[in-house]
């Protein structure tokens, strides 16, 4: 299952999860994003406080991000769909089916639906890049 995967494939799906992160937290939807987690309701003390560790905080995403796709990157390969629609279909079946329900249980549960959405969306997006890189570049 594991035997040839394409790990240059695996961080390049990594790097493309991080910039539509930041493409979709930052000019798209960063202001929405701030006003519905209170960011922006916060004094200049606290923004520079949270400012602080934002160096670990991509690294650590950076490698969640690796260990995800490392994995997907499995299941790609599992189901012979390693082609450019292949790997676009497997990820928006995986992103259906597992990330939607996680996200959407966890903002049912006291969250905020608009953070779902955005969630949502930026997952959706992250899980069709990386399932195009990983299908296309086995």
């Amino acid at each position: 299952m594991f035997a040839d995967i394409n790990f240059w494939a695996v961080v390049a799906a990594a790097v493309a999860s991080m910039a539509v992160g930041f493409v979709w937290y930052g000019p798209l939807f960063g202001k929405i994003f701030m006003r519905v987690n209170g960011f922006d309701r916060m004094t200049p003390e606290q923004q520079a406080q949270m400012k602080k560790g934002m160096a670990m905080t991509y690294v650590w995403q950076l490698v969640a991000s690796l260990v995800m796709f490392y994995i997907f990157a499995a299941v790609v390969g599992s189901l012979g769909q390693l082609t450019f629609a292949g790997g676009l279909m497997t990820g928006f079946w995986v992103w259906l089916g597992f990330v939607v329900p996680v996200q959407l249980g966890q903002q049912l549960w006291g969250g905020k639906m608009t953070l779902f959405w955005l969630g949502a969306g930026n997952m959706l997006l992250t899980m069709l890049a990386a399932g195009a890189i990983i299908g296309a570049w086995h």
